[in-house]
């Protein structure tokens, strides 16, 4: 019981505490979670998104497919994620799951000092089915290998995410906000793009 009651930062750490290995797979992350359900695994997959660092091409595109399979699973209803083999079998190195907790820690316990439960019919499982389509149109958003449109979605479903997580109900709904503003990011995007005007490279 003491491991369900974890937030999303502890158990970050207890991941890479628990496991020692140089190379961590994602279904022993999965296993570390102690059946967590969707919410910390969105969270995971939408963690390397939101920091703030320029990344290579690909990147994005990459981390969305994760978050495809989960949001795919939530609106489908199912009541624990399952991972595909080939996906569970993936490897990570350790010094680069660290790297990326010892960035995202700080900001990630500001947020959760501020989630208390809320609107908490919200956070029912009824409603992880509408968080599961946000999250899917989100995931189409950031899986596009454009400038611009991965950070806001991404940051929309981290939000959710933490919110379910926190049966906090009005955090849910400033992910789906924060997640919708990057959608009309993307639109505007690509309509530049279809009238022909460039947009700047952010991968150096």
């Amino acid at each position: 019981m003491e491991n369900k009651e974890r937030n999303t930062s502890e158990l970050l750490q207890l991941i890479v505490v628990q496991n020692t290995n140089a190379v961590i797979t994602v279904n022993q992350i999965k296993n570390s979670l102690h059946e967590r359900g969707f919410g910390v695994l969105l969270a995971i997959a939408a963690l390397p998104l939101c920091l703030p660092v320029p990344v290579p091409p690909g990147y994005t595109t990459f981390f969305s497919i994760p978050l495809f399979i989960f949001s795919i699973q939530m609106m489908w209803g199912m009541q624990a994620p399952w991972i595909p083999k080939w996906l569970a079998d993936k490897e990570i190195k350790k010094d680069n799951l660290e790297k990326l907790v010892s960035k995202a820690m700080p900001w990630l316990r500001k947020i959760e000092s501020y989630l208390h439960p809320r609107l908490t019919y919200i956070s029912v499982h009824a409603w992880e089915r509408i968080i599961g389509i946000f999250s899917f149109i989100f995931s189409i958003s950031i899986a596009l290998p454009i400038p611009l449109t991965n950070f806001p979605p991404g940051w929309g479903i981290l939000i959710m995410s933490l919110g379910l997580l926190s049966k906090d109900g009005l955090t849910i709904i400033v992910g789906m906000i924060v997640g919708t503003i990057g959608i009309g990011i993307t639109v505007v995007v690509l309509a530049l793009l279809w009238m022909g005007i460039s947009m700047p490279s952010f991968y150096g």
